[in-house]
Parts: structure tokens; C-alpha cells; sequence
């Protein structure tokens, strides 16, 4: 499946929420975002919720153990929030694919805040406004 405009920007703003921060295992460097559901699923394809930031090793950890990446999350995050991807991954998406460039317009604003913020001297995970 083909990156477009706004996984891009998705991607760029989630890595920079978490300071390039691998979630898993807390490395830092170069991260890759790493959806709980794959992106197929348009209807959370750019939701918060359904992404976290991955090392490389740890993302291959992920896609390679499904069953201990799902005990990995809801332990993280709680059985409610992955309930909630799987009800939320289940519905419809209307018209996200039209909204691309819409989506990545959103999420480079976030960006920008995030960069704002950290240069202002904030630290550690930087909450952002998800588009879905």
C-alpha cells in the first residue's frame, strides 16, 4: 500500500509528539510509525489512537507477534481504548480519501506546534489534535 501526502505528515507529527521515542522500548532515533490496525482500515487510518511510535526492531516485533503486541497495548493503553479501534475500525469511512491533502494540511499545523513547544523547552510526550 502506497504512502501518500498525509501518512506522511501523520507520521512526521506522531514521531515529533514522542520525541522520536520508541514506545515500546524507549530507544530514541529514528522511528517508524506503526499502526495497531492495519492503514487499509480508512476509517482510522490518521486516528492517534491507532498509531504508536515504533523503533524498527520493535515495529518488526509487533507485526511478526500479534498476539503479544495486543497484550503489549491493552496492558499500555487498556482493553477499553483497543475495543474502541476495533468498533471505530468496523465503520464506514466516508470521503478520507478525498480528504487527503485536508488531512496532511492538519496534521503539519499540529506539527508545527509540536516544534513550537519543544523549542519553548517542553519535554517528553506532546499531546496533538487527531484528524480522525
Amino acid at each position: 500500500m502506497k504512502r501518500d501526502i498525509a501518512d506522511t505528515a501523520f507520521s512526521n507529527c506522531l514521531r515529533a509528539a514522542h520525541d522520536n521515542t520508541c514506545e515500546m522500548c524507549g530507544k530514541q532515533g529514528r522511528m517508524e510509525l506503526s499502526h495497531v490496525f492495519s492503514r487499509r482500515h480508512m476509517s482510522i487510518r490518521y486516528d492517534k489512537l491507532n498509531a504508536n511510535c515504533l523503533c524498527n526492531y520493535c515495529h518488526r516485533q509487533w507485526h511478526e507477534s500479534p498476539l503479544a503486541a495486543e497484550q503489549w497495548f491493552t496492558q499500555m493503553f487498556g482493553r477499553g481504548r483497543f475495543e474502541l479501534l476495533v468498533e471505530k475500525k468496523n465503520q464506514k469511512a466516508k470521503g478520507i480519501k478525498r480528504e487527503k491533502s485536508e488531512i496532511a494540511k492538519h496534521y503539519r499545523e499540529q506539527l508545527k506546534i509540536i516544534e513550537q513547544k519543544r523549542a519553548d523547552g517542553e519535554v517528553g510526550y506532546i499531546d496533538f489534535i487527531s484528524y480522525q
